[in-house]
């Protein structure tokens, strides 16, 4: 598997927000990861992504441990995330937020990039290149030279998505990232969602849109109070007696 989770505990004083959690993502495989509010949802994610420290429990990726490394020194393992709150630099256009998601791959200096050098040139050169290029994957090449600030809720998410992708991640965590977008969007998403499989990439979804997530997931797991409560196949999981009362409701 390319990530393995394996008793996963993170405490917060006397509240266990993940509790024991145990679960994998396999390569090129959407994994939904689904529970009502406070479930331990994105609890979790900061954990992959080394945003937090686990209490207990062991991190595998690609066969070696990253749980407690720092976040920069996780991504650059090859994982990368969206936030459940959009983290964009404001008044830096779409594009320039997408190179930003470029920076481990960068070789020049500061003090070249400063001067202008000719290799600093052609770095950023080719940098900008692959930002509308990822741009134009997510349906915004248009709005590439926008400020932040002037694109709406569902297009700053996926610019969010376009700098996550810029790290050329072997997996991508996403953090609700639907929110606020109207149907088409959510659409849009779903697609590009299933060609990241269709080209490698495995994804670890968090998402409150349960009929996305059933349809992209290979596999789901459901958190209910940091604990698991199912894990499996889309359509087992949906069956699960426990799950429809602690997340989907009884009266579907």
């Amino acid at each position: 598997m390319l990530l393995s989770v394996e008793r996963l505990v993170r405490a917060f004083g006397g509240v266990r927000a993940v509790d024991g959690v145990t679960f994998a993502v396999g390569e090129g495989e959407v994994h939904g990861l689904i529970g009502p509010n406070g479930a331990g949802k994105t609890t979790l994610l900061n954990l992959v992504s080394g945003m937090l420290e686990p209490s207990e429990g062991i991190i595998w990726f690609r066969g070696e441990r990253i749980d407690g490394r720092a976040p920069h020194r996780v991504a650059a393992r090859g994982v990368t995330r969206t936030f459940q709150n959009i983290r964009l630099f404001a008044g830096l256009s779409a594009a320039a937020n997408v190179i930003v998601g470029e920076h481990l791959s960068r070789r020049s200096m500061l003090w070249q990039r400063l001067l202008l050098l000719p290799k600093s040139r052609t770095e950023y050169e080719q940098a900008l290149d692959n930002a509308l290029r990822l741009l134009d994957r997510v349906g915004l090449r248009d709005r590439a030279f926008h400020r932040a600030s002037s694109l709406s809720y569902g297009e700053q998410r996926r610019v969010e998505i376009a700098r996550a992708l810029a790290a050329s991640p072997r997996i991508l965590l996403l953090d609700e990232p639907t929110a606020g977008m109207n149907r088409n969007e959510v659409a849009s998403v779903e697609k590009l969602i299933r060609q990241l499989a269709d080209a490698g990439h495995s994804v670890l979804l968090v998402e409150h849109n349960v009929r996305l997530v059933m349809e992209v997931s290979n596999r789901v797991t459901v958190l209910n109070f940091g604990k698991v409560i199912a894990d499996g196949e889309p359509k087992e999981v949906a069956r699960d007696p426990e799950v429809i009362a602690a997340y989907l409701g009884t009266g579907e």
